[in-house]
């Protein structure tokens, strides 16, 4: 998969997820639901977004065949990769939105929730900022699944890596890219690195407002962004086994 792909179908899923939440919030409020509609078409996801498909077509004017010719209705069919990531999204945000404000104090919930506690230090950072703005409604419980879901993810995907990876190397042969698969796999590396001291060790979460996991901005970072940083870590493990010379 070229990086241009991968970005962009993470970023839809980022917009999806945000939208979906910037909806269910705006209701909450009562606001009606056409507003609530506009208000989560974001500029930012759709400037973004636009960003990234004007990236690719004139990535693929360059190569000398337009993007639209080249372009075929399975390459809308998601690999078994992204089916996974989005089936799992889904669940996470039900999660979040149905199941986790009603089990705070379940039996099962409790359980999952010191598993989670004990594997990743970034949950026991979260449950002390939420502790201290006295905040709960079931986000622990969200954070804990999010993680379960994460990790799955990364085991679910570990047995085909080499099969991305070689999809990476066949993909640059018909289509040379800027980014060759070394550099590609240090870009996401780098932001991987990032993403785990942030969010697997827990360093941004002491430096957020207390309003800040209240609305949207809380609801990614609980729901959604270990699912993103397990994403971004399967990418660069992908990336950085197609820059290897194949046997």
């Amino acid at each position: 998969m070229g990086i241009a792909r991968l970005l962009a179908k993470g970023w839809i899923i980022f917009c999806l997820f945000a939208a979906a939440h910037a909806v269910r919030f705006a209701l909450l409020q009562g606001q009606p639901l056409e507003s609530s509609l506009r208000a989560s078409l974001s500029a930012p996801c759709c400037s973004w977004r636009w960003i990234v498909v004007r990236g690719r077509l004139r990535v693929s004017a360059g190569h000398g065949t337009p993007w639209l010719q080249r372009f075929k209705p399975h390459h809308l069919l998601p690999g078994f990769n992204e089916a996974v990531f989005f089936i799992f999204v889904v669940l996470s945000f039900l999660d979040q939105t149905v199941v986790a404000p009603n089990n705070i104090d379940r039996g099962g919930a409790g359980a999952l929730e010191n598993a989670i506690y004990f594997l990743v230090p970034g949950q026991r950072a979260l449950v002390s900022a939420l502790d201290a703005c006295t905040m709960d409604g079931g986000r622990v419980f969200a954070a804990a699944f999010a993680w379960l879901l994460a990790i799955i993810y990364l085991a679910s995907t570990a047995s085909r890596l080499k099969l991305q990876a070689g999809l990476i190397r066949l993909e640059a042969g018909d289509r040379p890219q800027a980014l060759g698969p070394t550099l590609r796999a240090f870009l996401f590396g780098i932001v991987a690195v990032v993403g785990i001291q942030f969010l697997f060790v827990g360093s941004a979460y002491p430096w957020l407002n207390c309003s800040a996991f209240a609305d949207v901005t809380g609801a990614l970072l609980i729901g959604l962004a270990p699912l993103m940083l397990a994403y971004l870590i399967v990418a660069a493990l992908a990336s950085l086994m197609a820059s290897a010379p194949e046997k």
